[in-house]
């Protein structure tokens, strides 16, 4: 118990000292020099080598070194050979490359933020009951993660449900599938409908998006998402009828793991998740002048930088604290899965800048101008590149195509308004789509997949390598997104 209190306090802590690292290095960007072209213009192209080098170990290493690629410690060895070459790059251009570094860490410690507390509040929560794992009960979570995701976001809604499924499917030995469609509909694809679902969206909303907008997405989620469930539901009846040999075994399978009557542990967890979502919602609506303005959701500048990450810090403090020990240890609760996390992020948010930086400057040469276009360009890049900066890369590159000044304010609000207003609201869908759809296709392509498959290795799944899982991705999702492309962005 004081272990796991030091551990907590001390990666907060290390995010604070992080915090002050980039405020610092913020003061450092303002009196150096600056160029007079943008980044991505004085960029070699060899610069993004570091980061597809940390792709392919990603992807190589568990097949290869699988028990040396278990230590964090040496994942840590990776990121630091990788992101030392790369800051010292960046470092190199002065303002302009300081100022990029400061960006990425900012957004680096909001993201770690984020998912570290809902990952230890959500771990408080224990769901008991006779839970088994039928293909109409699995198909049951994953339909009510697509509905929640939206509203608590992705990573809440996965981390909430993915103990208490894996504790359904305890007695069936062919559970990797599950977990696939799990990250597929509860990691992804069901956080379409506001900007709380996906952070490519709350940064939508920041720079403009109306909150309610999003909404207008659901023919779209309803689309992915129940053709998910019907392909799930399919796969896994097809799956259990495959591992047990004869009907009593297939009843056995879907026995219930424990007779206990159905109850909630940790109920005032809920309250944590609640303020967390809070925090981020009234973080974008930003704050008023007046004191009693500040404490309200208002129109004014946003807040900034440390202090949503400290409520968000205090917030999950008082839930931990208020968790009893036992009520974790019967969900299995442990730091490997975050900590996991935020070492290979750390790496993916260095050494991703030059290729964003890139990208920034040619995006327009690209010649994606069609909704289809940015719905593909955007998810593409989306799956192997932090889901939310590419939102923002082809978001900018659709207002500079049709003449929006994206340098300052919250340009996607006067983007919506153009005169080509519908066009301009088809292309943003597309993008929207796009960066929420598939950051699926790959285990990084959104920050709760690897949660969600450290989880379940820790739970004994032997889950698909990097490029197996793209083998699901593939086959399964690219032709759904193929239909929703004809359906709804030709």
């Amino acid at each position: 118990m004081r272990t796991n209190v030091s551990r907590l306090i001390l990666s907060f802590t290390a995010s604070f000292f992080a915090i002050a690292f980039v405020l610092v290095s913020s003061v450092a960007a303002a009196e150096a020099p600056d160029l007079p072209v943008k980044l991505g213009d004085s960029m070699n192209v060899a610069a993004i080598s570091p980061f597809a080098i940390l792709l392919l170990c990603i992807a190589l290493f568990p097949l290869l070194k699988p028990h040396w690629w278990e230590h964090n410690r040496n994942k840590g060895m990776i990121v630091l050979g990788l992101g030392i070459p790369v800051i010292a790059y960046l470092c190199s251009f002065g303002h302009h490359g300081i100022e990029a570094l400061e960006h990425s860490g900012k957004e680096y410690v909001s993201f770690l933020f984020l998912l570290g507390s809902l990952f230890v509040i959500s771990g408080g929560i224990y769901v008991r009951g006779a839970l088994h794992g039928s293909p109409s009960v699995n198909t049951m979570f994953l339909g009510l993660g697509a509905c929640i995701a939206s509203f608590i976001g992705t990573t809440g809604a996965s981390m909430l449900l993915i103990r208490p499924l894996l504790r359904a499917n305890e007695r069936r030995s062919q559970v990797a599938h599950v977990i696939v469609f799990f990250i597929f509909v509860v990691s992804n694809c069901g956080g379409l409908l506001t900007p709380l679902g996906d952070p490519p969206l709350y940064l939508g909303f920041l720079m403009g998006v109306p909150f309610g907008w999003t909404l207008r997405l659901f023919p779209q989620w309803a689309f992915v998402n129940g053709t998910l469930l019907a392909v799930f539901f399919v796969w896994d009846t097809t799956s259990i009828h495959r591992e047990a040999k004869t009907p009593q075994q297939e009843e056995t399978l879907e026995t219930p793991v424990s007779a206990e009557p159905f109850g909630i542990e940790g109920r005032h967890n809920f309250l944590g998740l609640a303020a967390i979502v809070a925090i981020i919602y009234c973080c974008g609506q930003g704050y008023g002048n007046s004191f009693f303005q500040r404490l309200l959701p208002g129109e004014g500048e946003t807040w900034p930088f440390g202090v949503q990450e400290s409520m968000m810090a205090i917030t999950t403090l008082v839930c931990y604290g208020f968790t009893s020990g036992a009520t974790r240890q019967k969900n299995r609760f442990g730091f490997g899965p975050i900590i996991e996390v935020a070492v290979l992020f750390a790496g993916i948010f260095i050494t991703m800048i030059p290729a964003l930086a890139i990208l920034n400057v040619k995006g327009k040469s690209l010649g994606v101008e069609t909704p289809a276009q940015f719905f593909w360009a955007s998810g593409i890049l989306s799956s192997f590149l932090d889901n939310a900066p590419t939102y923002l890369t082809f978001a900018v590159t659709a207002c500079g195509i049709h003449g929006v000044d994206a340098e300052h304010g919250r340009y996607l609000h006067e983007f919506l308004n153009l005169p080509e207003a519908a066009t301009a609201a088809k292309i943003l869908a597309a993008i929207s789509c796009g960066s929420v759809f598939m950051g699926a296709n790959t285990y990084i392509g959104n920050g709760p997949n690897f949660m969600v498959k450290a989880i379940a290795e820790e739970n004994n799944v032997k889950m698909p390598g990097f490029f197996s899982y793209m083998l699901y991705s593939g086959t399964i999702l690219i032709p759904i997104f193929i239909a929703a492309t004809y359906l709804f962005f030709v």
